[in-house]
């Protein structure tokens, strides 16, 4: 049996967690903690792998607390940047354990890990993209990871293909064209009933391409997730692995 802590607990994502693992008839959960608990009270002889999503604020801090804990980490929260992840392979290369893994996912939904690896596939064939994520009210960060890492992956099949700068020609522009990432404009719409989506859009002259994933309800992360958590617990992804399409047969 896989010993699964999460930390996060009674968070949004973090309950449904707590469930999915309980219903899982490989794993048993051991200790669900949430703001305010003593993380130190995770350790090897009590859990396998963490699940951690909390919020940006704090997941950087909880995440080097668990690496010097020992123990292996499946990361939800988004909100990660190169300087923070680089924070996280140096703590890695300072571990306990010499075998130690963390894994970050942008998003755990297998729709969103296709529709990234689809965006990627197809941007050196197009001269236009951009991206738009939409999300409920209560998402604290915009716009999301999951769209900050499909503009990366897109922009960097662009540059490997030759490709020119997205044409625009926009020269007024009070926020309208959304954040830029490496080159690529992305669009975070926050509206009450939606949950977690992404459109990826693509254009060409008298053509347009258009890739969305919609996930309606968050137990369609909860297979990402377990499938992270079995991939830690076996022993053969250590360091740090960023996206959950490195554990699909891509």
């Amino acid at each position: 049996m896989i010993r699964v802590s999460v930390v996060g607990a009674k968070g949004r994502m973090g309950s449904h967690v707590a469930d999915a693992v309980n219903g899982a008839q490989d794993m048993e959960l051991a200790l669900t903690l949430d703001a305010g608990d003593d993380l130190h009270a995770i350790t090897p002889e009590n859990t396998d792998v963490v699940v951690e999503f909390t919020v940006p604020s704090v997941t950087l801090d909880n995440v080097l607390t668990l690496i010097g804990q020992g123990v292996d980490v499946v990361v939800g929260t988004t909100g990660w940047t190169e300087d923070r992840l680089e924070q996280v392979r140096q703590a890695l290369a300072a571990a306990p354990r010499a075998d130690q893994a963390v894994f970050i996912a942008p998003n755990f939904a297998i729709s969103a890990v296709l529709a990234d690896y689809f965006a990627k596939l197809a941007a050196p064939y197009f001269e236009s993209a951009e991206v738009v994520e939409l999300h409920h009210p209560n998402k604290v960060d915009a716009p999301s990871g999951t769209a900050i890492h499909t503009a990366q992956g897109i922009a960097a099949a662009r540059q490997a293909a030759g490709l020119a700068p997205v044409p625009d020609n926009t020269e007024t522009d009070g926020g309208s064209r959304g954040q830029v990432v490496d080159g690529i404009h992305v669009h975070a719409v926050r509206l009450r009933g939606l949950n977690a989506h992404e459109e990826v859009l693509m254009g060409n002259a008298g053509e347009q391409l258009t890739i969305r994933a919609d996930s309606f309800d968050r137990i369609s992360f909860m297979p990402g997730v377990l499938l992270a958590v079995r991939k830690l617990a076996e022993g053969s992804h250590a360091g740090l692995t960023v996206g959950l399409d490195r554990f699909l047969d891509l």
